[in-house]
């Protein structure tokens, strides 16, 4: 997610420089068509453009208000997961105690089950973002070169380090073997923690009322992962994605046919009043044309960046930053030696990831 405060123009123009090219160069050769070759069959009266035009825009802005409820949807989603993060940590540090317990269990070893059990919520925050970031066949950020040069350079945490290797960093070589051997990781995780703490209640270390409000937090994060994987699993309906990139190229493609004939009658009627400008202001169809195919074109774009919160845009939820600083509070609030607590990933270009 970005933490400037807003794009620049140049960083949009960049973003979208083929297409902006595209637009110029298609105007201008309609242009140089009908005023200097005399192509004047080239004319659709501007009224049905118009109105395509229009269609056009309602279409965009119901892409990119679906595009946005999912992307708003998922940034809540995880910050419910920070919530029940946090409480979780709580809940776990105060409840796991031999105060009650019949057998002689020593500080450092209820130590140890309460760092157990945090460690394993780490590798649950893992394996979520892990699976978060597979790609699935209709994500299509990446199918375009500019965004691709974005991936390159992002450096998304999920394709440098293996999920193998980030949850060994958590789990003991058993555990590690039994969620690798699972289709759905974090889920597995989560049955290992209710078993976990089903058998610390058994040995009494946590007493009935607490092991019923450790598995309620575990419900509500299962919830949780539920609602992410929905929208992770379930993409913007393609029906809609496809047919607003084809309205999309054809008035874009109608654009210059229908404007270049409204700018020659003004170039007309400008001759004899102010005849150097009335001969040239036909020309100015050009830029006017690369403007507006420029915002319409932009606006598709963004709607389908934003349609998969998940892939690791720019724009997206920074689902890995947010998983690394839910486990550097939790560690600190553990009283853990600051260098053995990871660092937060970097941002690149003033973007969380």
């Amino acid at each position: 997610m970005l933490t400037k405060e807003r794009y620049s123009i140049k960083d949009m123009v960049i973003w979208t420089r083929k297409e902006s090219i595209f637009f110029l160069l298609y105007a201008l050769m309609i242009t140089v068509l009908y005023d200097v070759f005399g192509f004047t069959f080239l004319d659709i009266p501007w009224t049905p453009v118009a109105l395509i035009g229009t269609a056009v825009a309602f279409i965009l802005g119901f892409q990119n208000d679906a595009a946005y409820g999912r992307i708003w949807e998922a940034r809540k989603i995880y910050g419910g997961i920070v919530n029940s993060s946090r409480t979780w940590g709580m809940k776990v540090k105060d409840m796991v105690s031999n105060e009650h317990c019949s057998s002689s269990y020593s500080d450092d070893e209820v130590r140890r089950q309460i760092k157990i059990l945090n460690f394993r919520h780490f590798a649950w925050l893992t394996a979520m973002r892990h699976a978060m970031r597979e790609p699935r066949k209709w994500e299509i950020f990446e199918k375009h070169k500019t965004n691709r040069e974005w991936s390159r350079k992002a450096h998304i945490p999920e394709r440098i380090s293996s999920l193998k290797d980030d949850l060994g960093e958590y789990l003991d070589p058993d555990e590690l073997k039994y969620t690798l051997s699972k289709n759905n990781k974090a889920a597995a995780l989560l049955y290992l923690q209710s078993k976990h703490i089903r058998e610390l209640k058994e040995k009494l270390l946590i007493w009935e009322f607490s092991f019923l409000s450790l598995e309620n937090t575990l419900e509500e994060l299962f919830t949780l992962q539920g609602k992410a994987e929905r929208i992770k699993n379930f993409p913007y309906p393609r029906q809609y994605a496809s047919l607003s990139n084809y309205f999309v190229w054809t008035f874009l493609l109608l654009l210059p046919i229908g404007l270049v004939p409204e700018f020659a009658d003004i170039d007309d009627a400008l001759m004899d009043d102010f005849p150097k400008i009335g001969n040239m202001f036909i020309w100015l169809v050009v830029p006017f044309c690369g403007v507006v195919s420029w915002v319409f074109h932009t606006m598709m774009r963004i709607g389908t960046v934003g349609e998969n919160p998940f892939e690791g845009s720019a724009n997206d939820v920074p689902i890995s930053t947010i998983s690394r600083g839910i486990e550097i509070d939790m560690r600190q609030l553990l009283d853990e030696d600051d260098n053995s607590i990871p660092k937060q990933f970097p941002e690149e270009y003033d973007v969380q990831m």
